[in-house]
């Protein structure tokens, strides 16, 4: 895949002008997304990333367009995941709605600069030393452990990080709308807002730990690893306001990220003892014989990984709550039964909605 310079200047620039836009278009001014708002334009960034997908597999091969389509799934289901930690971090600030805005424009800003840095390392250590694949096969599967205990580790506001944070800067507990510093009695205190930034720009580091090893897994073009992450990052602050309860349903995403990335781990030491060049296995020289993992299988597994932790979960909390909801049913009922002073007319409603539940009948014989 060849990527000139003046491209990188291009793709950067237009990046940066994307995030430009969005902070002066809907950031600058504090309020809470309508739904509508949020749904036109996660699904614009959601085309725009599909159009660009296209567009690299028409000029470059399909199998540079599916390895961005590959990588661009991966890092969107890890941007999610890190949304979770992000209304962790925002719940346990008390941030209000109308300024949560800004703190996920910075917040999602932090994450790039940082996927970026990596990016460049991780390029140009695969460049010089093919060994790295191993450490980043070992580390995906330390990733993908990490990922089915829980990943979001505690209370990312209250963690030991934060604590020595609040050690160290003078604090006030009270917003000053959406000021990071407030000047009281002569004296400069940081404000919740800006500890609540410290803690994203924190977990933004360990989450770019988690995405970069995953997507070299899947194309070794530094230039489908960025753009992967660009897109899947725009979006990601409508995405936060759209989604908005459905994140605390998606219960098994911690699973279905960890198959993934261990399924990622597999395919890089694949591909490390493919090119092989330590002495101590097998000599220094190439395994041959294991086979590389073609990247549309890539492409259908994590697709369908995703696609079968997000049914699952959904599935999951409904049947929940159904459940939750008969208990309350068959608690109110039992309420009413035994009390002897109870309105008729509550009583019959109550008859007519779950006549036929088993603790229904039990009270048939009399006892009402």
């Amino acid at each position: 895949m060849q990527i000139t310079p003046l491209i990188w200047i291009i793709t950067i620039a237009v990046t940066i002008a994307f995030f430009v836009y969005e902070f002066f278009a809907h950031v600058r001014k504090p309020h809470e997304p309508t739904i509508g708002e949020s749904a036109r334009w996660s699904a614009f960034y959601i085309g725009l990333a599909t159009l660009f997908g296209v567009g690299i597999g028409v000029v470059s091969g399909w199998n540079f367009g599916g390895e961005y389509f590959a990588g661009y799934l991966t890092e969107k289901a890890l941007s999610i995941d890190n949304l979770f930690v992000f209304l962790i971090v925002m719940t346990g600030f008390a941030v209000p709605k109308a300024y949560q805005q800004k703190v996920l424009m910075i917040g999602i800003i932090i994450a790039l600069i940082m996927r970026g840095a990596f990016i460049a390392v991780g390029a140009t250590l695969i460049e010089n030393f093919s060994w790295v694949f191993y450490i980043f096969g070992a580390l995906l599967f330390v990733l993908a452990f990490q990922q089915i205990r829980g990943s979001h580790g505690g209370d990312p506001a209250n963690n030991r990080f934060m604590r020595l944070v609040r050690r160290i800067l003078p604090v006030d507990d009270s917003f000053n709308e959406d000021k990071l510093t407030v000047k009281l009695n002569g004296r400069r205190f940081v404000t919740p807002m800006l500890l609540t930034i410290v803690a994203i720009g924190f977990i933004d580091l360990v989450f770019a730990l988690d995405s970069i090893p995953a997507i070299y897994g899947l194309t070794s073009e530094p230039y489908i690893v960025f753009t992967a992450n660009a897109f899947a990052l725009m979006g990601l602050r409508q995405l936060y306001f759209l989604i908005g309860g459905l994140l605390e349903r998606l219960v098994y995403l911690s699973q279905g990220l960890a198959v993934i990335l261990a399924f990622i781990g597999v395919k890089l030491l694949f591909h490390a003892l493919h090119v092989n060049e330590l002495p101590f296995i097998n000599g220094g020289d190439p395994i041959l014989w294991i086979p590389e993992i073609p990247i549309w299988f890539s492409l259908l597994f994590i697709g369908g990984t995703i696609a079968v932790a997000t049914v699952a979960s959904l599935t999951k909390t409904r049947g929940d709550k159904q459940l939750v909801d008969r208990h309350s049913v068959d608690g109110e009922q039992v309420a009413v039964a035994t009390d002897g002073t109870s309105d008729r007319a509550a009583h019959s409603s109550l008859e007519g909605r779950s006549s036929s539940s088993p603790t229904h009948s039990t009270r048939k014989d009399g006892s009402e």
